[in-house]
This record gives structure tokens, C-alpha cells and sequence, in this order.
């Protein structure tokens, strides 16, 4: 990428759980956010896009010195990631199989075998909890389904499992009702 690029404006969403943080960002590209930023999404929701566009966001360019409080952190993390082994490895797949461990806090003993897509949101997923049992949900299981993983993340190829363990998993695993 050069810096004469033509750059456009983007919405950028780092999504915490609970709520989010919102910027307006300039950048060469929507990758180029998601490379140099941490746990970010860029949101090109038409809709989204028209109502964040009444909001009093913060704007800034990809490139400047110093990035609006909570984002400057989130290159900072960016950052500290890229030249690492990993780095960016699972960033340009569309689909990608993980083991992760104890997701919601110290007290989670369970594994979570997840079918992520490209942007980090869940498709499927079986969780087996510290008892043996393995609960299936999907999509249609979920209030809300934010990007769960960055998939530049360079902790993530080694969590990596195939699709067939995933799917023989998922076979298995009967369907957790405890969202509905």
C-alpha cells in the first residue's frame, strides 16, 4: 500500500460486550483497518453507515501521531502483534474451526469449539462443558452475535482445529436450549 492511495471513510466498531466504542477512520481500505487496528470491524451496513452519520463521532486518520482514547490502545495492541509468528495467518479465510478455553471469565471450565467466519462472528458452535456434556447453538440461538475472535490474532492459528473433528463435534452434541 502506498500512501497515495486514495482513502475513504470508514466506521469502525471495537465491540466490548456490553456496548462499543464508534469512530469515523480514514484509511486506503477496510483490510488496512482491520490490519492496523485490534479487535475492530468496519461496519458497511448501508443503514448503520446512515444513522452513525447523526452521531458526534470522533474522526481520524489510520495514519495519524495520536488516535482518539481506546483507539490509540487498540493500535498500540496492533502493533505489539504484527512480526509475531501467526500474525494475520487465519485473517483471509472465509471460514475457520477453533478450540478456545474458558471464554467468560476465570470461572468458565468449558472448551468451545467454534465455526467462525471471516469477520469473527460465530456460525456454529458446540461448547463442552467440565461435566462431558456437549451443547450445540447456532445463529438462530443468539441475541446478539458480535465478531468473538480477530482472526489476525496471532494466538489463533494454534487454536485452530479441522472441520472434521468440528463436525464430528457437532453431530454429537445435542442443542443447547438455554438460550431460548
Amino acid at each position: 500500500m502506498t500512501d497515495a492511495a486514495p482513502r475513504a471513510r470508514f466506521l469502525v466498531l471495537h465491540d466490548y460486550g456490553m456496548g462499543g466504542l464508534w469512530w469515523w477512520v480514514w484509511a486506503r481500505s477496510a483490510r488496512e483497518v482491520t490490519e492496523r487496528l485490534a479487535e475492530v470491524e468496519v461496519v458497511d451496513d448501508p443503514e448503520a453507515v446512515e444513522r452513525a452519520g447523526a452521531w458526534d463521532l470522533e474522526e481520524t486518520d489510520i495514519d495519524a501521531p495520536v488516535l482518539p482514547g481506546g483507539l490509540g490502545e487498540l493500535r498500540a495492541r496492533r502493533d505489539a502483534q504484527r512480526g509475531r509468528p501467526g500474525f494475520g495467518a487465519l485473517a483471509d479465510r472465509a471460514v475457520v474451526h477453533l478450540r478456545l478455553d474458558g471464554l467468560y471469565g476465570d470461572d468458565d471450565r468449558s472448551v468451545y469449539l467454534m465455526e467462525v467466519e471471516g469477520d469473527g462472528r460465530r456460525l456454529r458452535q458446540v461448547e463442552l462443558t467440565e461435566d462431558g456434556t456437549a451443547l450445540r447453538s447456532g445463529p438462530e440461538d443468539w441475541i446478539f452475535n458480535p465478531p468473538v475472535v480477530d482472526l489476525f490474532d496471532p494466538d489463533l492459528p494454534e487454536k485452530e482445529i479441522g472441520r472434521e473433528e468440528f463436525e464430528a463435534r457437532w453431530r454429537r452434541a445435542r442443542h443447547d436450549d438455554s438460550y431460548l
